[in-house]
């Protein structure tokens, strides 16, 4: 609900991240509370943000505890904010802080509040160890007894098998496909060859590499538990070791493999937002504006699209929306789920077909020059922590815009697990 008389424009004044880290490596002794929580501090104490009220803080996980039912709320508690300050939790699969990003700008542009925090933080090392539901069933059923024997009784149906574990697995509970098998299926159709997926994630390593070089990651990226870079850059990757590794998903006839798809990652990222008056007071410079978000959903389970492929629609959308066209980027931010999956998008957009058919356009949205695309490093190198990657990049596209005096906007495409797909834009 508006509140005054007019929508307002949402700045983005800073974000930052943890190094990202391979699964099982630098974070395996913490979880997603204590990484969310150093994201969090970092940004109240760089703002002098200690022991001020914000309008919210939203952020997510996709991978989390029953434990940490309120995991905002809480980071936000320990976090050196006024803890007066919500804490809202949400979760849209690895679009989640990216969402984040675009409720809490809405709130803002709206007049509800003034300030927020948007982000997002998984782990893949501190999962939560369920057990099967026959033994959950069998618990319940002692716990319900109201004598002795009731509550013995269930017990009697106890078997080994009741020990063994359940973990979370990123598998479609609609077909039963890892994301993996999914790119595949996605790859064959749009006929994506292994040699163009390798120089993909070739390029998104070489990029990450120069970029941490260069200092660029520097005031984007704090130190966390004696890690000061993502763990799982390469910078001395060859396309020819790439060609050598054997596919992940599909044995015989795959093109997918590890060096072409994103690791399992641990991490934490979040950006300020704030209305241009919240700014002025405080005297920060805003380094873009969040102007534009689309979400969209596929009908992946019936077939008819490939998994990944929503960012294809929401980006066309939100296109009409702004009444832009493909080519009025300065930058590119396609999250690399999969080099795959970039490339299908890609040829997605190319093809009359898809764009009639599909998007109701009479003419192709076209190409782009790849020159601009995730130029600093993409997921496949820097790692993807599900529900951190959108914040990551929401931060890195607004330094990219504020430090290119020529730059006017940059576009941000992440696909999601469930069909589902999260875009924005970002202005100078």
């Amino acid at each position: 609900m508006l509140v005054g008389t007019a929508v307002r424009r949402v700045a983005i004044l800073g974000g930052v991240r943890i190094p990202f880290a391979r699964a099982h490596t630098a974070y395996a002794t913490v979880g997603n509370q204590e990484m969310l929580t150093a994201v969090l501090r970092t940004l109240v104490e760089r703002f002098e943000l200690h022991g001020v009220r914000l309008g919210d803080v939203a952020a997510g996980a996709v991978i989390k505890h029953p434990r940490d039912y309120n995991l905002t709320r809480e980071c936000v508690l320990a976090s050196g904010l006024d803890p007066r300050t919500p804490g809202l939790d949400l979760q849209r699969a690895c679009g989640t802080s990216l969402e984040a990003a675009i409720v809490t700008a809405n709130r803002i542009a709206l007049g509800q509040i003034e300030c927020g925090i948007a982000g997002g933080v998984d782990t893949i090392s501190d999962p939560p160890v369920a057990y099967p539901r026959d033994y959950q069933q069998l618990l319940l059923a002692s716990a319900r007894g109201k004598s002795l024997g009731e509550r013995l009784r269930p017990w009697l149906r106890l078997r080994p098998r009741h020990f063994k574990p359940v973990l979370p697995a990123v598998v479609e509970p609609r077909t039963g496909l890892s994301m993996g098998e999914s790119a595949e299926l996605m790859a064959q159709r749009w006929r994506i060859g292994r040699e163009d997926q390798d120089g993909l994630a070739y390029e998104s390593h070489m990029r990450a590499a120069a970029a941490w070089r260069e200092g660029f990651y520097d005031d984007l990226v704090v130190p966390f538990l004696g890690l000061r870079c993502d763990n799982n850059v390469r910078p001395d990757t060859s396309l020819e070791k790439l060609s050598r590794l054997r596919p992940s998903f599909d044995p015989a006839d795959g093109t997918l493999t590890a060096g072409n798809s994103t690791p399992l990652t641990d991490g934490a990222s979040a950006v300020l937002l704030a209305s241009e008056e919240w700014a002025a007071r405080r005297s920060l410079r805003p380094l873009a504006w969040l102007r534009y978000g689309k979400v969209w959903a596929v009908d992946f389970a019936s077939g008819k699209e490939g998994l990944l492929m929503a960012p294809a629609y929401a980006a066309a959308a939100m296109l009409r929306d702004a009444g832009l066209t493909l080519q009025s980027f300065d930058y590119y931010e396609i999250h690399e789920a999969f080099a795959s999956q970039v490339l299908c998008t890609l040829a997605a957009w190319r093809s009359p077909e898809f764009c009639r058919e599909a998007l109701g356009l009479a003419q192709p949205l076209g190409a782009i020059d790849l020159g601009r695309l995730n130029v600093k490093g993409g997921s496949v190198a820097i790692g993807h922590p599900f529900a951190a990657t959108g914040t990551r990049i929401v931060a890195t596209l607004a330094k990219l815009l504020a430090g290119d005096a020529g730059a006017t906007r940059g576009l941000i495409s992440v696909c999601t697990a469930g069909g589902m797909g999260v875009t924005a834009i970002l202005e100078r």
